[in-house]
Formats: structure tokens, sequence, C-alpha cells
């Protein structure tokens, strides 16, 4: 058997070794401490050292603090179509993105509610910026994806990451997630990437429909009411296009992650829609690797498009894209007040040189405009009307 050590999640017989190591690493107490509150660090600790295994750890630990958050930063937090995943089968979830944390986290806490087992969690390297988070995740069932690689390891890499997550819902039976693209959709103009469709064909490379379908491939569509993150996302855009050299640094990702945590998100919904393995059963077997791809990720986007739940401000911001009224009807004149000072409220956190009123502005109403913008093109493509 292949051995996955250096991107696995812990097996259960490492978990007290890891929780000690958590305990006695300051840097982990000094960022978990105020988020705890109103428990003590000692008694943190002790149910953390009492945990002898993933799902101890999982029930203890995550599951309590995650209600927690939910209650604090959420109006509600809904699952849709979960019904059909308590047989025990596995497969792997693809979702839209939209929190570098919480997106995955939120996903679990809905299986724990309805009593299915968790999913892997994929994550990618360039997050682990400190020890404590690689131990962290990985006691959260988290799989890494290796980002940091140079330009001649990288086929080697993914196929060894191919190769795990066909292991792991193939073999172990165990369900996973990941992301339809590397880092988080900005914009919400939410397309799955090709690449990351032959990375996961990569395990039977001369069969990549037959290996897709291996994997039982469901769509999940994740929508947030409000996205905490909006005005850093958009700053970001700013900063890009004033210096197209600008990266974020180390900093800026501990600023989004603890942001998309703490920060408001309204009304939280996650809705897997069809499997594709119905469209990738009618792929013609001389079709090439490239037409394979391509239309699994039209069938992914499809579905997650379809799927998108949406409230008034996603209507306004597409009526404004598109200078239309098309929506006019699911919102009021209140609704477009709330908007409007929703916008300026958030453009008014941004703080740079030369800040651009209209342009950040259109970037933000861009993030709550085209998930509509792609559900009204993917109904227009299958013939059916707008509801």
């Amino acid at each position: 058997m292949q051995n996955f050590d250096d991107i696995r999640p812990l097996y259960d017989g490492e978990v007290p070794s890891v929780i000690r190591s958590l305990i006695n690493d300051p840097y982990f107490r000094r960022a978990a401490e105020p988020l705890i509150k109103p428990i003590t660090w000692e008694m943190f600790s002790g149910a953390m050292l009492a945990c002898k295994s993933i799902n101890d750890f999982q029930r203890t630990i995550i599951y309590p603090f995650m209600k927690q958050l939910i209650a604090k930063t959420t109006s509600e937090l809904t699952g849709i179509g979960f019904e059909e995943f308590k047989d025990g089968s596995s497969h792997i979830y693809i979702s839209n993105h939209r929190d570098i944390v919480l997106d995955a986290a939120f996903l679990n806490i809905l299986f724990f509610d309805k009593g299915i087992d968790t999913s892997e969690i994929a994550i990618g390297d360039n997050l682990l910026i400190y020890n404590w988070i690689t131990d962290l995740v990985r006691l959260n069932k988290s799989f890494i994806v290796k980002r940091r690689v140079s330009v001649r390891k990288m086929l080697d890499t993914s196929r060894h990451l191919s190769e795990y997550i066909f292991d792991t819902i193939t073999r172990r039976r165990q369900s996973a997630w990941i992301a339809q693209r590397e880092g988080r959709a900005k914009d919400s103009n939410d397309k799955t990437q090709a690449s990351l469709l032959k990375m996961l064909t990569l395990h039977n490379s001369s069969k990549p429909a037959e290996a897709l379908g291996s994997l039982d491939i469901v769509p999940l569509s994740i929508t947030y009411e409000f996205d905490p993150c909006d005005y850093l996302k958009a700053k970001e855009y700013q900063l890009k296009r004033d210096n197209p050299g600008y990266k974020k640094s180390q900093a800026d990702d501990i600023e989004n992650m603890r942001t998309g945590i703490l920060g408001y998100k309204g009304k939280v919904v996650f809705k897997f829609g069809n499997r594709i393995n119905d469209t990738l059963s009618l792929i013609a077997e001389n079709t090439g690797r490239a037409q394979i791809l391509e239309t699994a990720t039209q069938a992914i986007d499809r579905e997650i498009y379809k799927n998108y739940v949406f409230f008034p401000m996603n209507y306004i911001a597409y009526d404004l894209m598109e200078n239309s009224n098309l929506f006019a009807a699911r919102y009021t004149d209140e609704d477009k007040a709330a908007f409007d000072n929703y916008i300026d409220g958030q453009i008014a956190k941004i703080d740079i040189p030369g800040k651009d009123y209209g342009f950040l502005r259109e970037k933000l109403i861009g993030m709550y405009g085209n998930t509509v913008k792609n559900y009204v093109s993917a109904k227009k493509a299958e013939g059916a009307g707008i509801k």
C-alpha cells in the first residue's frame, strides 16, 4: 500500500502526542485563548488532552466551538440535499469557495447534525503558516495539497495527491471535500479549474472519464448572505490594479482567515446538486482528454450555478450590474437602500492610498451579483425559465 504520510490527516494513535504538542505551543495558545472565552485555558486544554481519537477531537472540541461560532456570526446555517448521504456511501464533494476556513468547517457541522460521517478536507500548504496550524488541521481530518513545489516535481506531486484521494474514496470509503479552484473566487464568478479535474484523473490517466467516475463527484453550492471578507477582496483588487506586482503577505492571509471566521455572515446555505456520473457515462469512448475535462467542468459548474440560494442583495446587485429590472419584484426600495448603505460601510473599512470609490463599489457589487449572472446563464443554456 502506498505511503501517504506526507499529506494525510492524523491517525487516531497519533492524536494524543500531537495534542500535547499543541497545548505546549505558546503561539497556539495565543491564537486560541481569545476564541474560547468564557472557557478558561485550563478547562480547554484539559478537554483537549482527554481526546484520544480524531472523532473525540471533532466531537469534543471542534463541534461545540463551531456551534458557538455559528450562533454568533450567522443568523442561520442550512443544509439541503444531505439525506442521500446517510447510506454511508463515499464521494468527493466539489464546491465553490467563499471562506478560507469555514466552507469545509460548516459542511462538517451539517454532516454532524444530520448523523453523517464527517468529510476529509483538502487544504493548501500555503495556509500552513505555523506548525500549530498544520497540527490543528490534520487533527480535523484535513489532507494537504502541496502548492509550493517546483515545476519539475509538480506532476509527481499531483499524481500522489490523486492517488491519495482515489484511495480515500474507493478503499477507505471516506468522503472528501475540495474547492473547485485554487483559492477563493474573489469576484464570486465561480468556475471549476480544469487543472483540478486533471489532477483527479492522474490515478488512472489513460481513462480520464472512468477515473472521474470512480470518485462519484457531487457538486455543492455554498452561499453566504454576507461575505465578511468582501472589503478585503475589493481592497486586494485595487492594490493589484495599482501595482500589478502586488502579492498578499502571510499577515494578509491571517487577517482574511480571522475576518472570515469572526465576521457576520447572515444566512449560510449549503445545497448539493446532482452527481455528474450520468453526464460522464454519456461520453463516447474515443473522446479526447481535453473534451472530457471540459464536459466535466461544465457539468459541475452548471450544478453549482443552479443550486445557489439568493437574497435580495444578490438580485439588486445583478440588476445594477446589468442595468436591468429583471429581478425588481424580488426586492423593495428599502432593500436597495440597505444594500447601498452596506456597500458604503464596507468601502469605509478600506484604508489605502488613492482609494477609488467607484472601482471598489463596482467590485463589491460584482461579488454579490455574479452568482445570479451565472445562474441566469445556466438556466438559459438549458432552455429553462428564470424562477
